[in-house]
C-alpha cells in the first residue's frame, strides 16, 4: 500500500538539509522542494489539514525520495536544477525563465555588467546562479556604482545620465582604453569571488555614520546592501564555475549489500543522480569498478570529461577502458561532492534495510501475529471473498489470495453468480464456497490456512456450513466486519462467533485491513465490468441484423458502448459486418446517446 510505504519512509528521514522529490502512483515526479531539515519538512505534508494546491498534491503522493546536501543553500540550488530538469506540474515556475539568474560580464569591446538567466559559451564571465533574485540585482547595482562599466547601449551621441551620476564608465563621452576596462573587471571579479572586505567595511562605516546622525532610512539601506553582498558571494560548492561534464561515483557497504550513487554535473550544476543497491560477494572496490564499466557500456551514457571515484578504485583500468580523466579528489569542492555521494549512499542503504524490516513485520510478522490471535498454526495462505450487486442485479463474487502476508494475484478468482436471484448474501456465499473448494478437492490442490469473508455472521456461518456439512473440510473461517464508515472494524471468529482482540495498530490488524480493502476493490471492479458488458449486450440485442456472432464481434472489439458510439462506420464494417447492419448499429448508438442525455 502506498500509504504504508510513505509512512515507513517518513520514519527514516534525516534531520539534514536536502531536496525531496514527491512521486505519484506511476512513479512520475510531481513536486520538488528543498528543506533545511528534511524530516520536519517532508513530514509536515502528511500531518494536519491541508488546503488548495497542497491538498491536491498530498492526495497524489504515492512515494518520495530525497537527496541530502551539505547546506540549505546547496539544497536550494539543487532544487532549482532538478525543477528545470523534471518540470513537476505542482512547482511554480521561477522568474527569469526556469532558472535563477547569473551576473554576467559581457565579452565585447565595451563590456557590461548584466543580470541574465541564459548561460552561453560566448567568452563572457558568469557568476552564480544566485537563489535570491533581488539580492543579485542589488549587488549588480552596487558594483555598477563602485566599479562602473558601460550601462547604456554604447552608441549615444553624448554622455547619458548614468555617466553623470557615476554609474557608467562613459565610452560615449570619451575614449576608454581596454586597460581601464580590464582594471575595473579585475576588481568586479575579485568581489564576486568573495573578496568583499573593502566594500563591506566602507558600507559598515556609512551605516554607523547614518545611524549616529539618526538617518535610519539610509542606515537600513546600507545594512541591506551588506546583506545582499553576503547572499550573493557566499561560497557555493554544488555549482562549478565551468561547463566541464563530470560524474561522481561513491558507495557504501553493509550486511553484504552495496549502495552506489552517481552524481552528474552538467552545465556547471548537479543535474541528477542515480542509485543502485544490490547484494555483493566480491570486494566492494572491484564491485564499483565493474559497475562503472557496465554503466557506460549497457546504458549508452555519454562518458564525461572527468570521472571521480573514491580511493581504492583501480583508476588505470578505468582510464584505459573509458579513455577519459579519472581522479580521486583530495580536497575542495570536488572532494566535497564525492563525499556527499557517499553520504547519500549510506542513507539510501539504511533506509532500504529499515523498509525490509518493516516489510517483514507487515507480511510474515503479521501472519504470525494473526495466527497467535486466532489460536491457529502459522497462517501461510489466506483466501478472502466479497460479493457485489446493485439491488440484486448482475450479482458477482470475487476472491483474493494472500501468501505470507502478500497479495498472490495469480490465484485471484472471479465468480458470476448462477443459482441466486436478487440480493441473498447467504445463498451467494454458499454457491461461491461450494464452487471454489469442490474444485480444489477435485484437483487435489492445496487448501488455504484461513478463509476470510467480507461480512458478518451470515456469510461466515454460510461458508462454514458448506465446508463442514457438504465438503467435509475443516478450514478456519473468520469474518471481516466494517464500521459505519465502511472501514475495517474487527475480526470475528470462533464458536460462537466473537470479536478477536486485535489492536488497531498491530500488524495483524493491518493485514486484515489490507485483505479487506483488496477483495472489496477486486469485487467492485469485476462487478462494474459485468454491468458494462450486460448493458452493452442488451443494447445490441435490440438492433436489427445483430445476431449472436455479430454481438460477440462487437463486444470483443469495442469493449464498451462509448467506444462503439465514437467509432467510424468503416471500422464496424471492417469486422465483417455488412453496411446495412453497420448503419443500423450507428443509428441505434446515436439514439442511445441522446436518450442517455435526456
Amino acid at each position: 500500500m502506498a500509504e504504508e510505504l510513505v509512512e515507513n519512509k517518513l520514519k527514516l528521514l534525516p534531520t539534514l538539509p536536502g531536496c525531496y522529490l514527491m512521486k505519484n502512483k506511476d512513479g512520475k515526479i510531481i513536486y520538488i522542494g528543498k528543506a533545511k531539515n528534511l524530516k520536519n519538512r517532508v513530514r509536515s505534508y502528511f500531518r494536519g489539514k491541508k488546503e488548495g494546491k497542497t491538498a491536491l498534491l498530498v492526495q497524489e503522493i504515492a512515494d518520495f525520495e530525497y537527496i541530502v546536501t551539505a547546506s540549505d543553500k546547496e539544497a536550494l540550488l539543487l532544487e532549482v536544477t532538478l525543477i528545470q530538469k523534471h518540470k513537476p506540474r505542482y512547482n511554480i515556475l521561477l522568474k527569469f525563465g526556469t532558472t535563477y539568474p547569473y551576473i554576467k560580464i559581457t565579452n565585447e569591446r565595451h563590456p557590461q555588467l548584466i543580470i541574465t538567466s541564459e548561460v552561453e559559451k560566448d567568452g563572457a564571465d558568469y557568476f552564480g546562479p544566485y537563489p535570491n533574485v533581488g539580492a543579485a540585482k542589488q549587488t549588480q547595482q552596487l558594483l555598477q556604482k563602485t566599479y562602473p562599466l558601460r550601462k547604456c547601449n554604447g552608441h549615444q551621441k553624448r554622455a547619458c545620465l548614468h555617466y553623470h551620476i557615476g554609474q557608467c564608465i562613459g565610452p560615449c563621452d570619451h575614449y576608454v582604453s581596454e586597460e581601464e576596462y580590464a582594471a575595473q573587471i579585475k576588481k568586479i571579479k575579485s568581489f564576486l569571488k568573495g573578496n568583499v572586505s573593502t566594500i563591506k567595511k566602507d558600507l559598515n562605516e556609512k551605516m554607523e555614520k547614518a545611524s549616529k546622525e539618526l538617518n535610519f532610512e539610509a542606515a537600513a539601506e546600507f545594512r541591506n546592501q551588506i546583506n545582499y553582498i553576503e547572499q550573493t558571494v557566499e561560497k557555493q560548492s554544488i555549482v562549478f564555475d565551468d561547463f566541464v561534464s563530470r560524474d561522481f561515483f561513491n558507495y557504501y557497504v553493509d550486511r553484504g549489500w552495496i549502495s552506489i550513487q552517481v552524481f552528474f554535473v552538467r552545465q556547471a550544476s548537479l543535474t541528477k543522480r542515480e542509485v543502485a543497491m544490490y547484494p555483493i560477494k566480491d570486494d566492494a572496490n572491484e564491485e564499483l569498478l565493474k559497475y562503472i564499466l557496465q554503466y557506460y557500456q549497457s546504458k549508452n551514457n555519454i562518458i564525461p570529461k572527468f570521472v571521480y571515484v573514491p580511493a581504492g578504485i583501480d583508476r588505470e583500468i578505468l582510464k584505459e577502458e573509458l579513455e577519459t580523466n579519472i581522479h580521486t579528489p583530495q580536497r575542495g569542492e570536488k572532494k566535497h561532492l564525492l563525499d556527499l555521494a557517499g553520504k547519500n549512499s549510506k542513507l539510501a542503504l539504511k533506509q532500504k534495510f529499515h523498509l525490509i524490516t518493516m516489510e517483514q513485520l507487515k507480511t510474515t510478522g503479521a501472519s504470525e501475529e494473526l495466527s497467535e490471535a486466532l489460536g491457529l498454526p502459522y497462517i501461510e495462505r489466506i483466501e478472502a471473498f466479497d460479493h457485489s450487486n446493485i439491488q440484486g442485479t448482475s450479482p458477482v463474487s470475487a476472491m483474493v489470495s494472500f501468501n505470507e502476508g502478500q497479495p498472490d494475484k495469480n490465484n485471484y478468482r472471479k465468480f458470476n453468480i448462477k443459482t441466486v436471484e436478487g440480493s441473498n448474501e447467504a445463498a451467494t456465499t454458499r454457491e461461491v464456497i461450494r464452487r471454489r473448494y469442490s474444485r480444489l478437492l477435485k484437483e487435489e490442490a492445496e487448501m488455504p490456512d484461513l478463509i476470510l469473508m467480507d461480512g458478518g455472521k451470515i456469510q461466515v456461518n454460510a461458508a462454514k456450513d458448506v465446508l463442514v456439512n457438504e465438503l467435509n473440510l475443516e478450514i478456519p473461517v473468520a469474518g471481516m466486519v466494517k464500521d459505519d464508515r465502511h472501514q475495517t472494524a474487527q475480526l470475528i471468529y470462533g464458536e460462537p462467533l466473537t470479536p478477536v482482540p486485535l489492536h488497531p495498530r498491530s500488524q495483524a490488524f493491518y493485514l486484515v485491513q489490507r485483505v479487506q480493502e483488496e477483495v472489496h476493490r477486486f469485487a467492485i471492479k469485476f462487478h462494474r465490468n459485468v454491468r458494462s458488458k450486460n448493458s452493452f449486450s442488451s443494447v445490441l440485442d435490440d438492433i436489427p441484423g445483430v445476431g449472436p456472432k455479430t454481438r460477440t464481434k462487437l463486444l470483443r472489439h469495442f469493449k464498451s458502448l462509448k467506444l462503439l458510439k465514437e467509432a467510424d462506420i468503416e471500422e464496424v464494417i471492417d469486422l465483417g459486418i455488412n453496411r446495412k447492419t453497420a448503419n443500423n448499429i450507428k443509428e441505434t448508438m446515436a439514439d442511445y446517446g441522446v436518450k442517455n442525455k435526456t
